[in-house]
């Protein structure tokens, strides 16, 4: 796997490559690029990039120092889009929103669209079910106590937990890939730490959600119709903020809409870049 020295540390990534529009996806915290992998095949001709950001399930630590707050991460992730020289992104976020924070710091010029799938938004960072987790954090040792109780299958697929996050459950070697790092590094979860901790207070977080207005491009609001984290009401406030917002809701999902409908998510969002002027561009041969 490729990877970027950026300021905080090294940033691993996936790349599909090719000459189609520029697709960059975020994720979760602890999860990592196979948050999306049953979503990518499903995007023939576009060029697909998936950084590994530090949300605790990153394989290499930070430096010590780094900032790893909601803000922190943020602005990492404009710097991956700097480094790599993306142009005309369209970012794609599930579960984790921050990414939407590049909007409120003024660092968004590299964005074409945005496609906001089931994420934090407005004062839900993080959305209520993992406040407790946070509290954890706090604790010394809660981190590793954490990502012990993650190893155990009945704690794992608690409603109230990561097994709320998806209707059709997620494959045990999938999440022992994303609590993996933290389980083996403690340095992972001193960054994981720092992360679940890092949201500010309820009116900073509401005074940079007013400052999204000011981004002009087109974005997709797709929310999910059974979602345990991110509020119903949240889907149609996020697309009316958004001067060019428009909202999809999904049947039959939970947070983790690309695990449990990829399809029906893939054709939206291939509908919505169409429309919006990034058509794929199909290979030869």
């Amino acid at each position: 796997m490729p990877s970027v020295e950026l300021s905080a540390g090294p940033v691993d990534y996936q790349d599909t490559g090719g000459d189609g529009p520029v697709l960059v996806f975020g994720h979760g915290p602890p999860m990592n690029e196979t948050q999306w992998r049953k979503v990518v095949p499903l995007l023939d001709g576009y060029r697909c990039v998936l950084p590994t950001l530090p949300l605790g399930g990153h394989r290499r630590p930070m430096r010590p120092d780094a900032d790893l707050s909601q803000r922190g991460v943020a602005l990492l992730l404009g710097e991956f889009l700097e480094r790599l020289d993306l142009e005309e992104v369209t970012l794609v976020l599930n579960d984790w929103g921050g990414g939407q924070f590049l909007v409120s710091e003024g660092r968004a010029q590299r964005l074409a669209r945005m496609v906001l799938v089931a994420c934090e938004a407005f004062d839900n960072f993080p959305p209520g079910p993992a406040r407790a987790m946070a509290h954890v954090c706090r604790v010394p040792g809660g981190v590793r106590l954490l990502t012990r109780l993650m190893g155990v299958r009945a704690v794992r697929r608690a409603r109230g937990g990561y097994g709320g996050m998806s209707l059709r459950g997620i494959p045990d070697e999938v999440m022992d890939d994303w609590f993996g790092p933290a389980t083996r590094s403690r340095a992972v979860r001193r960054d994981f730490a720092k992360f679940a901790t890092g949201a500010p207070d309820r009116a900073t977080l509401l005074d940079w959600s007013g400052r999204l207005r000011d981004f002009d491009r087109p974005v997709l609001v797709v929310w999910a119709a059974e979602d345990r984290l991110m509020p119903r009401e949240h889907g149609p406030r996020l697309a009316e903020l958004y001067p060019q917002g428009r909202l999809v809701e999904i049947a039959d999902s939970s947070t983790l809409v690309p695990e449990d409908q990829p399809e029906r998510l893939a054709e939206e969002m291939t509908r919505f870049l169409v429309a919006t002027g990034a058509a794929p561009v199909r290979r030869a041969g």
